[in-house]
């Protein structure tokens, strides 16, 4: 059996300040503070990582749970990053509707062709002329080619379109583009781009070339996720265990983000329909009030064949939650009685204002036990990715790696930048 005791002040926009105390049989109590307490909140990122880890095999439950504190304890170092760098805030979310509608096959399961599509390439004259060359509101992309069109592309060649095979233009992008998507030079060799154009003549003379990075600008989960488990795999293969742990924990903060419905809608905290904190109630508030009362036991970690396609699969299966989420909590606005929906708490020596415990009950019910559900499933996603890796790499003796006196400094020195950058108080992207 657990027991949670723990308590957190929140703030109903929809920022968590947090502190708890985690007990559960035959381990020591965490006692932790922190200000830094977004998505499933600083409790539910930690017990995600936590519970994980005892889905493994003994062949790697003796490294996690040697290590448990730690994974423990790191789970909320992406939100740290966000006040480090802007690049980080994309790998939380993706505004999927952004980009059409549900299945949303017109997007590319795998990250080179999304960026290849989604990515706006321009080209600059030397009469100082801007045109964009390829970008998804300029061209039709099928299997094998793409069409481009556009005044960019009429003034380049003189035609109203023209066609490449999507083969050497990803391997342009690969090579060209990816090295430089979270940097900030977005300079490309403008003749290299010509030169995919072997039968067509520009009429153009070229001075340079950018690009600009749409997919960022609404979210990377899915596909950062594919990343992180090629990044776990590479780490278990090379027995890194200082990589292992960071990666390990870094995991499951998205992989818990991934379960959230909130995280895969341009509507993502109700902004769009007038329910501005409704990110905070679903993911925290009823996490916190409740969380007790989960079943969080979800067996063993299973072998994933297709981890790439899985990262989709979780995505898609949030998301077709989000029209529930939004309508149960509408309707309980507009007919719970008022003046039971919000109340004051002391927390912390400060008093706030916060759902009712029993309006998120109700909430919490019309929904079916959604959080719970999610919470759950994420648990037994992150340790059979865990574990998905580990084979993999060929299921390396975890009994016989550790952390040298170097890799602990190392670690030891990011921590302190990490604290340093959340100490300056400024989030870069997206807040909920």
């Amino acid at each position: 059996m657990k027991k949670i005791i723990f308590f957190f002040t929140i703030i109903t926009a929809g920022i968590l300040t947090s502190g708890y105390v985690l007990q559960h049989t035959g381990r020591d109590a965490i006692n932790r503070v922190s200000t830094t307490c977004e998505d499933w909140g600083f409790v539910g990122h930690r017990l995600l990582n936590r519970y994980a880890v005892f889905t493994l095999p003994p062949e790697m439950m003796v490294f996690y749970k040697k290590n448990i504190e730690h994974i423990t304890e790191h789970a909320v170092d992406p939100d740290k990053r966000r006040y480090a760098t802007k690049h980080e805030a994309p790998r939380h979310y993706i505004d999927i509707d952004h980009w059409g509608e549900y299945p949303y096959d017109n997007i590319p399961r795998r990250w080179t062709p999304a960026l290849a599509k989604f990515t706006d390439v321009f080209l600059v004259t030397t009469q100082n002329d801007t045109l964009q060359l390829f970008g998804n509101e300029v061209s039709k992309m099928d299997k094998y080619k793409m069409i481009l069109y556009g005044e960019g592309i009429q003034k380049i060649f003189a035609k109203d379109s023209v066609i490449i095979y999507n083969e050497p233009y990803n391997k342009f992008v690969r090579t060209s583009i990816e090295p430089q998507v979270f940097r900030e030079d977005h300079t490309l060799n403008g003749e290299a781009l010509l030169e995919l154009f072997a039968h067509e003549t520009p009429q153009i003379e070229v001075a340079g070339a950018f690009f600009e990075d749409q997919l960022s600008k609404y979210g990377i989960i899915p596909w950062h996720l594919q990343a992180m488990q090629r990044k776990l795999t590479q780490a278990f293969a090379d027995k890194n265990a200082a990589r292992i742990l960071q990666l390990s924990a870094d995991f499951g903060h998205y992989v818990g983000d991934a379960h959230v419905p909130l995280h895969t809608t341009t509507n993502y905290n109700g902004q769009l329909t007038n329910q501005l904190g409704i990110h905070a109630f679903w993911e925290s508030r009823v996490l916190e009030l409740f969380n007790e009362e989960y079943d969080t036991f979800v067996g063993k970690a299973d072998y994933i064949d297709y981890p790439e396609d899985y990262a989709w699969e979780v995505i898609l299966a949030s998301h077709v939650l989000v029209d529930s989420v939004l309508n149960v909590e509408k309707r309980l606005v507009r007919d719970f009685p008022k003046d039971r929906q919000m109340c004051f708490e002391e927390r912390l020596e400060r008093t706030i204002h916060t759902q009712c415990e029993e309006f998120a009950r109700v909430f919490d019910q019309e929904m079916n036990g959604m959080v719970e559900q999610r919470f759950t499933a994420a648990i037994h996603a992150l340790g059979s990715l865990w574990y998905t890796a580990w084979v993999d790499a060929g299921q390396p003796n975890l009994n016989k790696i550790g952390l040298n006196k170097k890799e602990k400094e190392a670690q030891s020195e990011e921590e302190k930048e990490l604290e340093k950058a959340v100490k300056g108080g400024k989030i870069f992207g997206r807040q909920h």
